[in-house]
């Protein structure tokens, strides 16, 4: 049985930068970027608030989304994360 995927996207600041990501495990990948561990982009730019995810059957079709999404244009990617949170809340502790 393949596993669940998760595609995500952490943000600096409202309008801030934007990372998208693709998981297996939300809420480890989540706080490695929260508490600066995972190394690169995110760490880089401060994006350690959870603004956006969608949870997938197959990790295969998350990452067809996540390589669909990082194509967008960025005011796709803002329309996105407002439709589902338009406060820009951080949802990691609903990931608890």
């Amino acid at each position: 049985m393949e596993k669940a995927g998760y595609v995500y996207i952490m943000a600096s600041a409202r309008n801030g930068t934007l990372y998208i990501g693709v998981t297996s495990d939300l809420l480890k990948r989540a706080w490695e970027h929260r508490e600066g561990i995972a190394e690169g982009f995110t760490k880089r730019y401060g994006c350690k608030v959870l603004v956006w995810f969608e949870v997938h059957d197959r990790i295969d079709d998350a990452i067809r989304r996540e390589k669909q999404m990082k194509e967008w244009r960025r005011a796709w990617k803002l329309r996105q994360i407002e439709v589902s949170n338009p406060d820009w809340r951080d949802l990691f502790p609903t990931l608890m």
